[in-house]
């Protein structure tokens, strides 16, 4: 009999469900970035060598 009282409460109780989501949400975005991240790393790698090869060409007038 208490068992199934025990059973019966904790099938019902839903104080933590909110803590569930908000971890399976933050996770799943985690592993989105990873993924998106790692799809990207040549491009960004290209792209930052480019902008690199502009700026060292580029010369600063300081006068006034």
């Amino acid at each position: 009999m208490i068992i199934r009282t025990v059973r019966s409460r904790f099938v019902t109780d839903e104080s933590g469900a909110v803590t569930v989501d908000w971890v399976v949400l933050t996770a799943s975005v985690c592993g989105l970035v990873v993924l998106a991240m790692g799809s990207l790393q040549g491009n960004m790698t290209s792209i930052g060598q480019r902008i690199q090869d502009h700026l060292s060409t580029m010369t600063i007038d300081d006068t006034f």
